[in-house]
């Protein structure tokens, strides 16, 4: 898949945010447009015919030659049905709100916060005497 930034051969990996996939085949536009499903952010979809839309990617249907994506438009309330067969490029344009959002930062933040609220409680009872 021809993809215009960060490319490597071992697969997508890291953030998809600023990458613009210009799939050749069918295969490689399900894949683009099954990272886009996964993706916490908008993507803009080019199509054959010049339009842009920018948006949320929110449901797919792969079936051949009759497969379609829905996209949630930025400017929209109203869902847009895109056959694959009119995209000619998916670009992760949106910020990408899972950036550095592991499991495991999210315990350490927990975490943290939990210290922080026993020193405060300690310090609250310490000054009314309690301890």
């Amino acid at each position: 898949m021809t993809d215009t930034k960060n490319h490597s051969s071992g697969g997508v990996t890291g953030s998809l945010e600023g990458r613009v996939f210009q799939p050749v085949s069918f295969a490689e536009l399900a894949e683009a447009v099954e990272l886009a499903l996964d993706y916490r952010g908008d993507v803009t979809v080019s199509l054959k015919s010049g339009e842009s839309l920018s948006g949320y990617l929110f449901n797919r249907q792969v079936n051949g030659p009759d497969s379609y994506l829905e996209v949630f438009p930025s400017d929209s309330s109203q869902a847009r049905h895109i056959r694959y067969d009119q995209i000619a490029a998916i670009a992760f344009t949106g910020e990408d709100t899972a950036t550095g959002k592991s499991w495991e930062n999210w315990i350490a933040k927990k975490d943290s916060e939990r210290r922080a609220e026993v020193e405060r409680v300690a310090a609250d009872a310490k000054a009314r005497g309690i301890v």
